[in-house]
């Protein structure tokens, strides 16, 4: 049986009992909102989840999902070199919520956090300005900051892959987003 690559939300909601849905984002975003009985996977310890991935698989067709579909497309690429095959949610969790569908949350308050594609535009954008900034008021050798950052953005791209990112999901609110802060 052919697996489709992405499946539309109109498609994948009827089907949602019989499909094993993997959230593929950080356990952070997950908590802000996600498919309902989703599993929480995220994409840099995917490969790590392989061997439970494919028995559900075998069970059930896979449907991994995240906030927009980039990393769902990565995500059903990885699969794929393991001899998984998984669908991805067109449009992801925004395109869900935006149909009307509702989105599962942990009981008890919940800390908002960022999309990792915000968190990392952020990062990038903060550091090439204090590189600017430093490189200005400081020392002209600080502006090489904003070049590496620029550099990394450049090199992120044609690789399609993004090492701030990866370390901005190990930061604390990226790992225990079901912990409200108190």
């Amino acid at each position: 049986m052919t697996v489709p690559r992405a499946i539309g939300v109109a498609e994948a909601q009827p089907r949602l009992g019989e499909l094993t849905v993997v959230d593929v984002r950080t356990p952070g975003e997950f908590a802000t909102g996600h498919l309902p009985d989703a599993l929480n996977v995220p994409l840099d310890r995917l490969a790590g989840s392989v061997p439970d991935l494919r028995a559900a698989a075998e069970r059930t067709a896979l449907l991994v999902v995240c906030a927009s579909g980039a990393r769902s497309d990565k995500a059903v690429t990885e699969l794929a070199v393991h001899g998984i095959a998984a669908s991805g949610l067109s449009g992801g969790t925004r395109a869900w919520a935006a149909a009307g569908h509702p989105l599962q949350r942990p009981p008890g308050p919940v800390r908002a956090v960022w999309a990792m594609e915000r968190q990392v535009r952020f990062t990038a954008g903060g550091a090439v300005l204090l590189g600017l900034l430093l490189g200005l008021l400081v020392h002209p050798a600080f502006e090489l900051l904003s070049g590496a950052i620029a550099a990394g953005l450049v090199f992120s791209a044609v690789t399609d892959t993004c090492a701030m990112a990866v370390l901005l999901g190990r930061l604390p609110f990226n790992r225990h987003g079901t912990q409200p802060r108190t």
